[in-house]
């Protein structure tokens, strides 16, 4: 393909892309299969690899982020992002209206029309578009100045690259609400409390410290969303309403809310305000209130502003979801990682329509900070959790017999040993087999990364729990057929396939042993250093941190997992029963003479030949060596489409970058 038919695909396959972007991100309704639209994707990723003319900065491959800033551009608004005035109750609406009335010399009997936009609870943005092209974007700041955060912008998939309109403004500025919506909120925290980081309070503080990041590789991992909903400056196109600004919005590819609605009066402002909030618990994301503004633009212009608010607009706020309770008692739960949370049983209480009897705490860190006692009088909210969190202690109710609940010494599933990592927060229990770690150990244990015993999947992994068949990953091997037969829907083939599968799997390699015990911090490349370094389940039972440590991309905090994790007796015990089920994990050596003894490769930016632990596996099968990090003992940095910093350390140091069919031609 020349350079010309080149472009003209790629043209097209941008525009296509960016259609089924809005399908699937703003209107909900995609039309093609994520496999069609992945292929789409990779075509015009590698066009633009091949052509690099052809990359343009509203290309959807450039959403995935750039490289990390040193910090925020300042950025000035031209029209100032002002606050709005806010109000509490319909006697405090009516009189809004009755003020708007007044300035505008209206008779009291006329009906003025209105925009009502539920209140998004996020951080307030300004989207910048030059003839179609999204070009800056910036957060609100004071009002008059914000920061930059295009390249984190660029990472919401909602947000448009470039309008879908044949004769855009020559100029136009939107804003919007960038949010998190609240399943993607819970994820992230249980994700940062996993890795012993602090939760985010509310989804309105996880959004702010994503889009906030300087590397925009973070902002891209995190499923940030946004709703449009005021226009700033607009040149070269004309709009005479809010409500006929938001539909063309809508047909230029913007994500507008749903549930906005034009109304004639106060009275049916009222109404749409006693609808959302009733509607509230049950939308995907956060709101706190509703926003009332005067449609017409004209209108609009005549009432005008005062130093830091339209005369236009109001916020009218729901009631505080916050209520005054007693904590009954604190008790320690166990999440399916083995991370121990303390949770508080709750006086009953109503928050917001629903009564609530308990509260998380997250971690005994945040306790130990709010100094959170069994009898304490606390505020309870509920903002983006399915379960509400204490807000604060109201210590002046106390009376002396309030009293904190210590870590526990053990866990209170099993009783193993319980370890509070150095950095981090988290106090997890390290048993094999905790009945809360269970179910998860074994859909991990059996994954096709791990012991890859085809057919057991989550499905019959619940039957097994459920009629008490297994306590642990070792008492997989100790299944009978008369054990699968007690299944649902079991016939004498299946268990027969089932049993064939799990006695194919003892003779697994060492690797994926390691792997598939679900260690803490060891994923499937650190299993291969480990097993390729100790050559048996022994030798690294028996392993010192100083021994780990000799071992290159080995860190201390991998160390200390590795040896804890050893060190268990109830861990010690169920490896001793796989193996004297006759599990048989067998050691790959490293190939001496490969054709890459003795180079080390580093594997940065997206490959389409193969996976990046497949091309780790080639490098290791042929006696080389795959890190993760570029320094001056790399030899050769394998360089995909959409290359990043690892790319640029190489230059900086010198290291011999080659292409993925450079490497093929070494192999």
């Amino acid at each position: 393909m020349d350079e010309q038919a080149a472009k003209a695909r790629a043209d097209w396959l941008r525009r296509e892309i960016g259609r089924n972007d809005r399908l699937y991100y703003v209107l909900d309704r995609p039309e093609i299969s994520d496999a069609e639209y992945d292929a789409l994707f990779r075509e015009l990723r590698d066009l633009e690899a091949q052509f690099a003319t052809l990359v343009t900065p509203e290309s959807p491959t450039q959403r995935v982020g750039g490289a990390p800033l040193e910090k925020f551009v300042q950025v000035t608004h031209r029209i100032p992002m002002l606050s709005l005035e806010n109000a509490f109750s319909d006697e405090e609406m009516r009189d809004f209206d009755g003020r708007i009335k007044r300035f505008l010399g209206l008779a009291s009997g006329r009906e003025i029309d209105y925009v009502c936009e539920p209140k998004m609870d996020g951080l307030a943005m300004e989207l910048v578009y030059e003839d179609g092209v999204f070009t800056i974007g910036s957060t609100r700041g004071d009002g008059f100045t914000g920061e930059d955060v295009t390249q984190n912008l660029k990472t919401v998939k909602s947000i448009p690259l470039r309008l879908a309109v044949s004769r855009p403004p020559r100029l136009l500025e939107v804003r919007g609400e960038l949010y998190l919506p609240l399943k993607a909120f819970q994820k992230l925290n249980a994700e940062r409390e996993e890795d012993g980081e602090p939760p985010f309070a509310n989804p309105r503080n996880a959004a702010a410290g994503s889009i906030r990041q300087l590397d925009p590789k973070i902002a891209a991992r995190r499923p940030l969303s946004i709703y449009c909903y005021a226009p700033g400056t607009i040149e070269g196109y004309g709009f005479d309403s809010q409500n006929g600004f938001l539909s063309t919005l809508r047909e230029w590819g913007f994500p507008v809310n749903p549930h906005i609605r034009k109304c004639s009066g106060v009275d049916s402002v009222c109404a749409y305000y006693r609808e959302m909030s009733e509607k509230r618990e049950s939308l995907p994301y956060e709101i706190d209130g509703i926003v009332v503004k005067v449609d017409s633009f004209d209108l609009q212009g005549e009432l005008g502003e005062k130093s830091r608010s339209p005369r236009w607009a109001i916020a009218w706020k729901f009631p505080p979801r916050q209520s005054v309770t007693r904590i009954e008692d604190i008790v320690p739960s166990v999440g399916r990682t083995g991370v121990i949370t303390p949770t508080a049983n709750l006086r009953p209480v109503e928050v917001s329509g629903v009564t609530v009897s308990r509260a998380t705490l997250h971690n005994w860190e945040e306790m130990e900070r709010k100094d959170i006692r069994i009898g304490d009088t606390v505020v309870v909210e509920r903002a983006g959790d399915v379960i509400p969190a204490v807000v604060r202690v109201l210590t002046d109710s106390r009376d002396g017999t309030e009293r904190p609940l210590p870590i526990p010494a053990g866990c209170p599933e099993c009783g193993s040993e319980v370890v509070r990592i150095p950095g981090e927060v988290a106090v997890r229990c390290m048993g094999l087999s905790c009945p809360a770690q269970i179910r998860e150990s074994i859909i991990h244990f059996a994954s096709r990364g791990a012991m890859d015993i085809e057919g057991l999947g989550e499905k019959y992994i619940e039957q097994l729990l459920n009629l008490g068949l297994v306590g642990n990953v070792a008492d997989i091997y100790y299944l009978t057929r008369d054990d699968f037969m007690r299944f649902e829907r079991m016939g004498d083939k299946l268990a027969e396939n089932l049993l064939n599968a799990i006695a194919g799997s003892r003779k697994r390699d060492l690797a994926r042993f390691i792997y598939a015990l679900g260690i803490r911090h060891v994923g499937e490349h650190t299993a291969r250093l480990l097993a390729g370094a100790f050559g048996s389940i022994h030798n690294l039972e028996r392993a010192s941190e100083a021994e780990l440590l000799s071992i290159r991309e080995i860190g201390p905090q991998v160390a200390l997992s590795i040896t804890t994790f050893f060190h268990n007796q109830e861990n010690q015990r169920v490896i001793e029963r796989m193996l004297a089920a006759g599990v048989e994990p067998t050691a790959t050596m490293k190939k001496v003479g490969g054709k890459l003894t003795g180079k080390t490769f580093v594997f940065t930016g997206a490959l389409t030949r193969f996976s990046r632990d497949e091309a780790k596996r080639l490098v290791e099968n042929e006696g080389g060596h795959a890190a993760g990090s570029v320094s001056k003992k790399t030899d050769f940095v394998v360089a995909g489409a959409e290359a990043g910093s690892k790319l640029d350390k190489a230059r900086e140091l010198g290291v011999r970058v080659i292409s993925e069919e450079e490497f093929l031609e070494m192999l």
